[in-house]
C-alpha cells in the first residue's frame, strides 16, 4: 500500500465543496476542509504507486475549483508507542 497527503488550494469559496466531493473518489482516506496556505488536506490510501499515480491524483485534479496540488507521498511510518 502507498500512503500520501495530498495539499490542495481551491478558488475562494470552493473548499467546502472540493473536500466533500474527493471524499467520494475511491482511494481517499480524509478529505478535510483546513486554514492555511492551503485549503484541502486529503489523505489517500492507494494499492500501489501506479495507482497513486494515474489514477487517483487525477480525479483529484479534476474536481471543480481545484485551482494547484501537492502530493506528498509518505515515505516511511513511526510505529506508536503505547
Amino acid at each position: 500500500m502507498v500512503q500520501a497527503y495530498i495539499l490542495i488550494q481551491t478558488e475562494v469559496g470552493k473548499a467546502a465543496v472540493a473536500a466533500a466531493t474527493i471524499s467520494e473518489i475511491a482511494g481517499v482516506a480524509s478529505s478535510e476542509e483546513v486554514s492555511g496556505p492551503y485549503d484541502v488536506i486529503v489523505r489517500v490510501d492507494a494499492t500501489n504507486a501506479a495507482h497513486l499515480t494515474e489514477d487517483v491524483v487525477p480525479k483529484i485534479q479534476q474536481v471543480d475549483g481545484i485551482t494547484r496540488t501537492l502530493t506528498c507521498p509518505v515515505v516511511t511510518g513511526i510505529p506508536r508507542q503505547v
